[in-house]
């Protein structure tokens, strides 16, 4: 058999496995956005802070699933290396790119620059944390 032939079909279908897969973290964290909404409602939290997590959640799960689509396109660009296909993958890169920023914008509600210039990455963590330890007392002490 041949082997380049054997290689070509083995990276086409990781190409079209990393398609799926961004596409089902897309669905699968549009779903979870959802769920976890929802659950702020039914908790008793206000209808901004189930709207703010979806939100948060939907367009985390977009950046992901773009993040897997462009890693797919890079190895499909390196396997057929040609002008046409170097040039579609800059420009999906490109709009990925203002996708993203624009996405991270709505997320955090400021420029991706200036959230790092107020706070460093362990703050951040640190902030993340706290929150999720606070909710998670919350619905304890609801709970009881």
């Amino acid at each position: 058999m041949n082997t380049l032939g054997n290689y070509e079909s083995a990276v086409r279908v990781i190409v079209i496995s990393l398609e799926g897969l961004g596409v089902a973290t897309m669905i699968i964290g549009f779903l979870i956005a959802g769920v976890f909404s929802i659950r702020a409602l039914v908790q008793g939290r206000s209808g901004r802070t189930a709207f703010l997590v979806l939100r948060r959640l939907v367009g985390s799960s977009i950046l992901l699933g773009l993040e897997i689509l462009v890693a797919a396109e890079v190895i499909r660009t390196i396997m057929t290396p040609s002008l046409e296909e170097a040039a579609t993958l800059g420009l999906i890169v490109a709009i990925r790119t203002v996708l993203s920023i624009s996405i991270q914008i709505e997320i955090d509600g400021i420029l991706p620059w200036k959230r790092a210039l107020l706070a460093n990455g362990g703050q951040m963590l640190a902030e993340s944390v706290a929150r999720e330890a606070k909710t998670r007392e919350t619905s304890a002490s609801g709970d009881r």
